[in-house]
């Protein structure tokens, strides 16, 4: 992403303009596309000097005009993109958009709800895309990561036949999610382990789009989340997929969390370890999990 993240002294945001909220963070995500908002490859509206960040939650600091429904003290959660402040979550407050946020529930902890967000809307979002529904073959690449993990539970509770790829020491673990089988896919020859003919498939983790391809039927479908869709062959449908805020997605989202039927990898970081986490996770060595930074004094 060029420069690694550092700590910085940013101005506080704008007061609120209509339809916006300030937000005092209490957990920001942490995700391997944060290296391309860094990088100016994501257009999210930075301002630099500013800070990077996505996706997060905290209380209503103050609300601009023509917001109802929402006062200062509420506990929210958020994915923002474009964001209208110029700077993004990885700092004590944030200016977002009114209509994208999700009320956060007594019962659900800062440093889940910060992790939630563009996981669990990416996710929703790529099923819809592939018209994931009951009975539909489904084939989900990088379901060891904290995306794919999501995608594997809403799939299950579509009653999707789920077939996904993963590292051997996540195989239980996703089994208990509902997929039906699970593939090592540290195996180069993982693709031939498995039968093809599948009606859809979801790629979540690069240098598998290709494989995964081949594998989906005659007219089926494919969605990948990590801008490598290949070019259509076959009648089948390819696509990219880039989240998009969604408040009624992620209120779904969030009940699903509160109510226990979908879990979220995540680990709590301190603000002065942000930014060698933040760098091993765009390098791609978060091992699965979902790091959140922890911006507890709120």
């Amino acid at each position: 992403m060029g420069e690694p993240p550092e700590l910085l002294e940013l101005p506080e945001p704008a007061s609120p303009g209509p339809g916006e909220l300030l937000i005092g963070v209490q957990a920001a995500g942490i995700g391997p596309w944060d290296a391309f908002v860094g990088a100016g490859g994501w257009h999210v509206g930075l301002r630099p000097p500013a800070a990077l960040g996505v996706e997060g939650t905290g209380v209503v600091a103050a609300i601009g005009e023509n917001v109802s429904g929402i006062a200062t003290g509420d506990a929210v959660l958020v994915h923002e993109a474009p964001l209208p402040g110029g700077s993004g979550f990885w700092a004590e407050q944030v200016l977002v958009d009114a209509s994208h946020v999700a009320r956060r529930p007594a019962g659900m902890s800062p440093v889940v709800a910060g992790g939630l967000p563009v996981a669990g809307l990416t996710a929703m979002q790529a099923l819809r895309q592939l018209q994931v529904a009951a009975n539909t073959r489904l084939l989900v690449t990088g379901a060891s990561g904290v995306t794919g993990a999501i995608a594997v539970q809403l799939a299950a509770e579509l009653n999707a036949r789920i077939v996904a790829t993963a590292g051997a020491r996540r195989a239980q673990r996703l089994v208990g999610f509902g997929a039906d089988q699970v593939i090592d896919s540290h195996e180069p020859d993982w693709a031939g382990r498995v039968d093809g003919e599948f009606d859809a498939a979801l790629v979540a983790v690069r240098d598998t789009a290709a494989a995964a391809m081949t594998l989906v039927r005659d007219g089926g479908r494919l969605c990948s989340i990590t801008s490598d869709a290949p070019s259509t062959v076959r009648g089948i449908e390819s696509t990219d997929l880039y989240v998009r805020p969604d408040a009624d997605q992620l209120t779904y989202l969030v009940d699903r969390c509160v109510e226990g039927r979908m879990e979220l990898d995540v680990s709590s970081v301190a603000l002065e370890d942000g930014p060698s986490v933040a760098q091993r996770v765009i390098a791609g060595q978060s091992g699965g999990r979902k790091y959140v930074l922890s911006l507890a004094h709120w």
